[in-house]
């Protein structure tokens, strides 16, 4: 049933964010930047104040803690620490990750309590959280100086300023329509491809995770024993607990890059699904899942990553119809997976003083090299062979269907906007064609003379009947009498043109014909 709607247009009801002057603002925006770096600075000492507690020979005071926290709370922000034994670049992820998270949740508060809605609108948060965290680790590099621990100013303040930069964008992307804005500029093939990427990157790193906890599960008993070793008191076995802890995000990665192919070494230990080279490890309860031996069934790992690509193409088959389309996404999906393995390859290795467990290396380029060929390779294929495909039609080949037009002039069902033109076309009514019969050539038309009327001849017919006084019978009769002197006319002027054209043939009319004899 053909309708037509009317178009009805919602109405938003829009809240107006409330009104700060430029002084309320700026004390917000530095209360937001301060209270991120005082939270994150009490997260870190209170860690370290539940180990120094716990632990057996440690000497637990106020000052001691709060100034060992100044070097963890750079650690927290991936600055690389100095040693005289050499340079600790071997961070543990997971404080990264809860101070982003801390960070994260600040700026969006900070976005919620001054009604920012625009993307220019964020600047301000992201910038005043940024300068708070690199002033105070520059500060802090400054101070500790050339001390025990010591950290580059430039990285500190540089580095800082990024980790909290980044957290702070990712808190206020939503609300201040930043993701709304990246995915609008994107085409519907490309944001399809985005989101496979980011998809195939977080299974890659769940097999990871996987692998690690398989590996943990089949050396358990090893792992115990390291954890007894480390020292008979709760506060050394709470310590190791938590150091395994803090680099497990790093292991995972490891993991990850092992089962994609890139594998990972650890000093001059390097372990990869087709190559295994042995050596000494670090007492670390974490280290006990990497293998101790090479084994003939290591490259069955890879058909994980395999089954990935081949999900990703599974996922991008009905992209579009057209097979270069849906290339194009897996491609997308190809290189976003490649990207984010690469960020995470680069923050998990590091150096590791001096020893000889320096450094501790997960191949960045090699691993986003073989990511993206695990999703583009089989993923093109699945998406080229599995999705739709659109034959062409040869010119010759191709038929005219003639197009199936709705003979009825009036349908009863249609409905308009206007209630009164609706009632206007249901009493329409549907007339045959062959009560319209229209004379073509009105010249040969012997009823119709242009004398008679004349255009410039104001002055009307002196006869003019009234045919709402007559009656039909009156009106036939007249019509047959004047018909009459009509067809008198007509037949006249056929026998005087039947009786030109026998003269013209030498032929006798038909009256001289009919006084003679028969033939």
């Amino acid at each position: 049933m053909p309708v037509l709607q009317r178009d009805v247009t919602r109405e938003v009801t829009t809240v107006r964010p409330p009104e700060f002057s430029r002084s309320e603002r700026m004390r917000v925006l530095v209360a937001a930047a301060a209270g991120s770096v005082v939270v994150s600075y009490a997260a870190v000492a209170a860690v370290l104040a539940l180990v120094s507690a716990t632990a057996t020979y440690a000497d637990f005071s106020t000052s001691g803690v709060l100034s060992a926290a100044a070097p963890a709370w750079l650690a927290a922000h991936h600055v690389p620490l100095r040693f005289d034994a050499g340079q600790l670049g071997v961070l543990p992820l997971l404080p990264t990750a809860l101070l982003m998270l801390l960070v994260g949740r600040t700026a969006a508060g900070t976005a919620d309590r001054l009604g920012l809605y625009e993307p220019l609108q964020a600047r301000g948060v992201v910038l005043s959280i940024a300068g708070s965290h690199a002033v105070v680790g520059g500060a802090i590099a400054l101070v500790m100086g050339d001390g025990v621990v010591r950290a580059t100013p430039a990285v500190a303040f540089f580095g800082c300023a990024a980790v909290s930069g980044l957290a702070a964008t990712i808190g206020v992307a939503r609300r201040c329509g930043l993701v709304e804005v990246v995915f609008d500029k994107l085409d519907p093939v490309a944001l399809h491809g985005l989101r496979a990427g980011f998809m195939a990157l977080f299974a890659l790193v769940s097999v990871g995770a996987l692998a690690l906890a398989a590996g943990l599960a089949a050396s358990w008993p090893r792992t115990s024993e390291l954890f007894a070793g480390a020292g008979p008191s709760v506060g050394v076995g709470l310590g190791v607990f938590l150091l395994c802890l803090g680099y497990l995000p790093n292991a995972i990665i490891a993991g990850f890059s092992y089962v994609v192919g890139a594998g990972f070494s650890l000093g001059g230990v390097e372990v990869t699904p087709m190559r295994f080279v042995g050596g000494p490890v670090p007492s670390v309860p974490l280290l006990a899942a990497m293998p101790e031996n090479s084994f003939v069934w290591s490259p069955v790992v890879l058909v994980g990553a395999a089954l990935i690509g081949v999900f990703v193409g599974w996922t991008c088959r009905k992209v579009s119809e057209r097979p270069t389309s849906r290339i194009r996404a897996v491609l997308v999906a190809a290189v976003t997976a490649a990207v984010g393995s690469l960020v995470l390859a680069a923050t998990a290795g590091g150096r590791l003083a001096s020893g000889a467990f320096d450094p501790v290396t997960v191949p960045a380029g090699l691993l986003a090299l073989m990511v993206a060929l695990w999703v583009l390779v089989p993923g093109a294929l699945v998406a080229w062979l599995a999705g739709s495909r659109t034959k062409a039609v040869a010119a010759d080949d191709a038929e005219f269907v003639e197009p199936d037009y709705d003979e009825e002039v009036a349908d009863p069902d249609v409905v308009f906007e206007d209630d009164e033109l609706t009632d206007q076309f249901e009493q329409l009514e549907v007339v045959d064609e062959d009560e319209f019969q229209v004379e073509e050539d009105l010249e040969d038309d012997d009823y119709y003379d242009e004398d008679e009327y004349d255009e410039d001849d104001p002055e009307e017919p002196e006869d003019v009947v009234d045919e709402e006084n007559l009656d039909d019978e009156d009106v036939e009769d007249e019509e047959e009498e004047d018909a009459k002197p009509d067809r008198e006319e007509d037949r006249e002027e056929e026998e005087d043109f039947d009786a030109e054209f026998d003269e013209m043939l030498g032929m006798e009319s038909e009256e001289d014909l009919d006084g003679k004899a028969g033939r």
